[in-house]
């Protein structure tokens, strides 16, 4: 028994100086990807468009299709995802006949800069995607036990249904760095959409959303078609809602809120909203403008769903496409676009001071600034004879200011440590 103790003491030893050994390999001084968690306008453009052209709902069941994905858009999916999810940074790097996904986290516990790079290889190939290489920092992983452990963290994570099909659907990837492409060729199957509806909305959020839609359906049942409503006085009482779980219904209520400023049939995304009460028209304002209210509520659903930067991204994409044609771009829009980013994300946590305010105490200048000094109906050619780019210092000048409006708010300001 001494003599098998010492044996099993020793090889759990040995074990640990192993594990010990690996860790400080895979442990890099410098990140392999170093970046910011910002989506470039560009990337909504590109992902507007290619849902456009690969509308799942005029997609036929079997029905074989084509789509060229910029290496951007992949990119920017990444480093989000990277960044929302696992704290870190992502990138893309399209080369030959391979395309290489790239990750960088920060151990917790470790002093200084430390960081846990890994890159993943995919390889040019009919079928669905297979990785062909893989590593940790300086340490080689096998491709199979890459391929086991994202197995195994989808199963675990409750997804291994939807993993399953969308690889499935996948029948060729081409990668063309020159022209910084990704084509993918699939067979669309229904069942895709459908798994995709319950991920983003399952039983329970569904239960909260109608919820929602009918405390909005009563709480403006007694206004005339039309009347103009300031926006806190229905969000502070639709915000200000009993449950286990605080966080969600509040995600409910916003979503349901920015589906109908935004004037889009809910029933498209949520078919099951056929039957839910129809809430009246009417206009809801903030600081007196129906503009604002739209931008802020649509901003303030993004970040609660998505997150600020996707949030940030669509609501500078959108004032760039009207600067070209439409109502021309509006740093007062960008204004109540960052207020209701800002909002969105106090959403998602338990903030003490949201909750002070509900449900009668919130008001419109709790929730932006003064929006009516910032220049507005810039069309394109005015835009670059002021500012040049969004990344001028005549522009930034602008957006600085937004920030500094917004940081001296009460709700927005940062939290004393």
């Amino acid at each position: 028994m001494a003599r098998f103790l010492a044996w099993l003491a020793g090889t759990l030893l040995l074990l640990v100086l192993a594990t010990v050994g690996l860790i400080v390999t895979a442990i890099d001084r410098q990140p392999l990807v170093s970046r910011s968690a910002t989506i470039a306008p560009r990337s909504v453009a590109q992902a507007k468009f290619l849902f456009s052209a690969n509308d799942p709902r005029r997609l036929l069941s079997g029905e074989a299709r084509q789509s060229v994905i910029p290496a951007t858009l992949i990119d920017d999916g990444i480093n989000y995802v990277a960044s929302r999810y696992l704290q870190g940074r992502g990138a893309l790097v399209l080369k030959e006949d391979t395309a290489e996904i790239r990750l960088t986290l920060r151990p917790p516990l470790l002093p200084g800069e430390r960081y846990l790079n890994l890159s993943a290889t995919l390889r040019q190939t009919a079928g669905e995607p297979q990785i062909s290489a893989a590593q940790i920092g300086a340490l080689p992983i096998p491709p199979l036990l890459v391929e086991f452990a994202l197995g195994t963290g989808v199963r675990l994570a409750g997804y291994e249904h939807e993993w399953n099909l969308a690889r499935h659907a996948i029948r060729e990837l081409k990668f063309e760095p020159q022209r910084q492409r990704v084509i993918v060729s699939y067979v669309w199957q229904p069942a895709l959409l459908e798994r995709a509806r319950s991920v983003a909305v399952d039983r329970d959020n569904l239960a909260r959303m109608r919820s929602a839609q009918e405390m909005l359906a009563a709480m403006l049942d007694h206004q005339a078609p039309g009347s103009r409503v300031e926006l806190a006085t229905i969000l502070g009482p639709l915000l200000d809602v009993n449950g286990s779980d605080q966080r969600e219904n509040r995600r409910a209520a916003i979503f349901v809120l920015a589906a109908y400023l935004s004037e889009k049939n809910i029933v498209a995304f949520i078919p099951e909203a056929a039957h839910w009460p129809r809430i009246r028209p009417t206009e809801l304002t903030l600081l007196g403008r129906g503009d604002s209210a739209q931008h802020f509520v649509i901003s303030a659903a993004l970040a609660a769903w998505a997150g600020e930067p996707i949030a940030d991204a669509i609501g500078l994409y959108k004032e760039l496409a009207d600067s070209h044609r439409g109502s021309g771009f509006s740093f007062a829009d960008l204004a109540a676009d960052r207020a209701g980013t800002r909002f969105g994300e106090l959403l998602n946590g338990d903030d003490a001071r949201l909750q002070a305010l509900l449900p009668d105490k919130l008001s419109d200048g709790n929730l932006a600034p003064t929006l009516n000094d910032f220049p507005e109906g810039i069309n394109q050619r005015e835009f670059r004879r002021r500012f040049g780019s969004t990344g001028s210092p005549a522009y930034q000048r602008l957006a600085d200011e937004i920030e500094q409006r917004l940081n001296a708010l009460p709700l927005y300001q940062a939290k004393s440590p």
